[in-house]
C-alpha cells in the first residue's frame, strides 16, 4: 500500500510541475502573440491599440495578474480547455487534438502493442534456443539489422518503392479523398489501406528493440539459480521458459512498454510527416513550425499526463508480476 501511495504522490507532483511549467513558459517569453499573429498578415508596421486588444481577446490572452491567470489556467486544464489554436483559428486546441488523436491512437497504438508482443515472444524464443541457427542467430541478426533503420529512412524507402514505383499503396493521407470519418465499412477500409505503409515502417523499425532487449534479459534470467533448480526438478521447458525465466526477464520491458504507450499520443512525427498521415505527430510539427504555443502546450500536457499514468500502470503490473517489488514497498 505504501508503495502505491508513494507512486501516487510522485505522479501528482509530476503533474503539478508539468502544468506549472506549461503555464509559465509562454508567459515568460518576450513578445506578444497578438503582435506576432498580426505581423504575419500585415507586416511589422504600427497597429492601433484597439486592433491589438481585439486580437488579444480573440486569442484569449489575459492582462490580469499572474496568480489569477494561474488559478484560471488550472480550471481550464481540468476542463481540457487549452485555448484557441493560432494556426487553425477559430478552432480550439481541444477540437484539433480531438480530430487527430484517434488517427494516432489507432496507428501508433496498435503497432506498438503488436511490436511489443511479437518482439518479446521472439526474444524469449531466441534466448531459450540460444545458438540455434534459425531460432536464435537468424532472428537476432535480422532484427539487429532492422532496428538500426531510422524511422524516416525506412519510411522514405517504402514510399518510393511501394507507392511511387510499384503503386501498391497510397503515397500520403489517411483515407481516400475527403471522406468523413465514420464507422462505415468504406471509410474503415480506406483508412486501413492508407495506414499499411506507416504501420509497416513502425513495426519493422521497432520490433528489433523489443526482441533484443528481451533476449538479453532472458539470458541473464536463465543463468539464475532458480532456473537451474527448476530444471533439476524436471519441470517442462515451456513452464521454465515462461513461468520462471520470462516472468522475471520481462520486467524491464514492461517499463519500456509503459513509456511507449504514454508517448503514443505524441505520434511518430517523422513517419507521419513522410506519409502525410493526419495524426498528432503531424499536428505537433505544424504547431512548432507556426509557433502555435497553445497547440504545443495542449499536446505537451496530454503527452506528459499519458506518460505518467502509463508509468503508474506499469508499477502496478510489476507488483503483481514480481512479488519482490511488493515486499520492497512494504
Amino acid at each position: 500500500m505504501r508503495h502505491f501511495l508513494r507512486r501516487l504522490i510522485i505522479l501528482l507532483l509530476t503533474l503539478w510541475t508539468t502544468v506549472t511549467i506549461n503555464f509559465l513558459i509562454p508567459r515568460l517569453m518576450p513578445g506578444n502573440p497578438a503582435e506576432a499573429m498580426l505581423a504575419k498578415f500585415h507586416g511589422k508596421g504600427p497597429m492601433s491599440p484597439q486592433a491589438l486588444h481585439s486580437i488579444e481577446v480573440m486569442l484569449g490572452i489575459s492582462s490580469e495578474g499572474l496568480l489569477k491567470q494561474y488559478s484560471q489556467y488550472w480550471v481550464n486544464v481540468f476542463h481540457f480547455n487549452f485555448g484557441v489554436s493560432y494556426t487553425y483559428f477559430p478552432y480550439s486546441v481541444r477540437h484539433m487534438i480531438a480530430q487527430t488523436l484517434p488517427w494516432t491512437l489507432v496507428l501508433v497504438g496498435v503497432t506498438t502493442v503488436i511490436s511489443f508482443v511479437v518482439g518479446t515472444l521472439l526474444g524469449i524464443l531466441s534466448a531459450w534456443r540460444q545458438g540455434k541457427i534459425f531460432s536464435d542467430m537468424a532472428i537476432t541478426s535480422l532484427f539487429t539489422f532492422t532496428s538500426s533503420f531510422p524511422y524516416f529512412w525506412f519510411a522514405l524507402l517504402c514510399a518510393f518503392f511501394l507507392s511511387y514505383v510499384l503503386n501498391w499503396f497510397p503515397l500520403s493521407g489517411g483515407n481516400a479523398g475527403n471522406m468523413t470519418p465514420s464507422l462505415n465499412f468504406n471509410f474503415l477500409a480506406s483508412a486501413a489501406y492508407h495506414s499499411i505503409l506507416p504501420a509497416l515502417t513502425i513495426l519493422v523499425s521497432s520490433i528489433g528493440g523489443w526482441q533484443l532487449g528481451m533476449r538479453n534479459n532472458m539470458l541473464t534470467a536463465l543463468s539464475e539459480d532458480y532456473v537451474t533448480l527448476a530444471k533439476a526438478r524436471g519441470l517442462s521447458e515451456m513452464r521454465i521458459a515462461l513461468t520462471y525465466a520470462a516472468r522475471n526477464a520481462i520486467l524491464p520491458n514492461m517499463t519500456g512498454f509503459a513509456m511507449s504507450l504514454g508517448f503514443i499520443v505524441g505520434g511518430s512525427v517523422l513517419t507521419e510527416l513522410v506519409f502525410g498521415y493526419p495524426g498528432m505527430g503531424n499536428l505537433l510539427y505544424v504547431a512548432v513550425q507556426n509557433e502555435d504555443f497553445p497547440l504545443m502546450q495542449g499536446i505537451f500536457l496530454i503527452i506528459v499526463i499519458c506518460v505518467v499514468v502509463a508509468n503508474l500502470a506499469a508499477d502496478i503490473v510489476n507488483v503483481f508480476i514480481d512479488p519482490r517489488v511488493r515486499r520492497a514497498g512494504e
